[in-house]
């Protein structure tokens, strides 16, 4: 009998999530004529935009093992996994208030829905960068390797780091306000510290290349750039790429337990 009790719950919470998934994807384009399409436009237009800044106007992309645009839009889908999770979720919280008060619901299935959210635009976006693949493969300037089916390795692990992230964040912004601010710089920061549309090589500067170690962005970046040129990553970065998803998923979850009570009170 309590393990058909438990059954049932995890079976609303399953259902619910779905929910919140579906309307975070119907909000992100309420009233949009083109609607979900924007979804494969968006990190399109963004890569033809880039492409011309970067290469035609500063000279990047020169020396890569990928096309710049590929080097763009690959770098800036995974990124943009985190970014988009961990934005969503700062005030997820808070925003929910009425529901976390009136009902039952566990806390941790709201940040759980941005992140799922992200991973469905991500989806999208990935169709995008197929695209842009398959045209640069017709002008001879890429090549496909079957490495590519290692996506499927990256992935969960970004999603899983940023999970964490969203937990811990939601929870915090409970009880510090300021923290919205304070992130977007550190989002900002972060993002023209994980080479999205220059390369390591360019810095030529030994201390930023050290902190990039320390960077896990820059690892899920790099992870996925490899694959699409065909290279291998070593069981050493397999490691790497699970530690900080690990990491950050525990961290993450233990604060938003250790706070629970200190939230519903908040609120």
């Amino acid at each position: 009998m309590q393990k058909e009790g438990k059954m049932r719950r995890w079976g609303q919470q399953a259902y619910l999530l779905r929910l919140l998934v579906r309307r975070n994807i119907k909000n992100q384009y309420y009233r949009s004529f083109i609607g979900v399409l924007w979804t494969v436009l968006n990190p399109l237009l963004n890569m033809l935009v880039m492409a011309f800044v970067f290469s035609s106007i500063f000279g990047r992309g020169e020396g890569m093992m990928l096309d710049y645009s590929i080097y763009l839009l690959s770098g800036n889908i995974i990124f943009n996994i985190m970014r988009t999770s961990t934005s969503g979720s700062l005030t997820c919280l808070v925003q929910q208030r009425d529901m976390l008060q009136k009902t039952r619901v566990p806390i941790g299935l709201f940040p759980t829905a941005n992140v799922l959210s992200s991973l469905v635009t991500f989806g999208f976006s990935f169709v995008a960068l197929l695209l842009v693949m398959v045209i640069r493969a017709a002008a001879g300037a890429y090549v496909f390797h079957w490495q590519i089916v290692l996506t499927v390795v990256v992935v969960p692990a970004v999603t899983l780091f940023s999970l964490g992230l969203s937990y811990f964040l939601s929870a915090l912004y409970v009880f510090f306000r300021d923290l919205k601010h304070i992130y977007s710089v550190i989002l900002t920061l972060w993002t023209y510290m994980t080479p999205l549309f220059y390369t390591i090589e360019t810095l030529k500067n030994d201390l930023v290349e050290k902190v990039l170690v320390f960077n896990p962005m820059y690892h899920y970046v790099t992870y996925f750039r490899d694959i699409l040129s065909g290279t291998i990553p070593g069981g050493t970065e397999h490691l790497i790429l699970y530690a900080f998803a690990i990491v950050s998923f525990v961290i993450g979850y233990l604060f938003m337990n250790a706070v629970r009570n200190g939230i519903a009170a908040k609120l």
